[in-house]
């Protein structure tokens, strides 16, 4: 899998909103073995550090022939995302498009304690 890289955000002590939308997101389904075809949202507070998009891009690229269920994949992606740069808060969606007439929205979400809920 594509490394994750981050670059120091300029404004730590700032609290503002990065949103990333990749709308060309493709997985296999474990089951079926047919393709799986989303619109990623990943949107964060960052802490330190920010995404650097390039890896991110790779990082998603990876999941294109990964047998891989919806849920696995937004959870994955998330855990993932967290490590690599630690924000304040992050949120990641997967709209995925209907198969068999059914579409499919996951969302996993991730908030840093405070140091006093330490």
């Amino acid at each position: 899998m594509a490394t994750l890289e981050s670059f120091p955000n300029q404004f730590p002590d700032r609290e503002y909103e990065i949103e990333i939308t990749c709308p060309e997101f493709t997985a296999v389904c474990p089951i079926t073995g047919q393709p799986d075809f989303g619109t990623i949202i990943v949107t964060y507070v960052p802490a330190a550090t920010c995404i650097e998009l390039k890896s991110l891009k790779l990082y998603l690229f990876s999941f294109r022939n990964r047998g891989i269920f919806y849920e696995h994949s937004i959870n994955t992606m998330l855990d993932d995302l967290v490590a690599a740069c630690q924000p304040r808060r992050m949120r990641v969606v997967g709209n995925f498009t209907p198969r068999g007439g059914i579409s499919s929205r996951i969302t996993a979400q991730y908030e840093a304690q405070s140091p006093s809920k330490a």
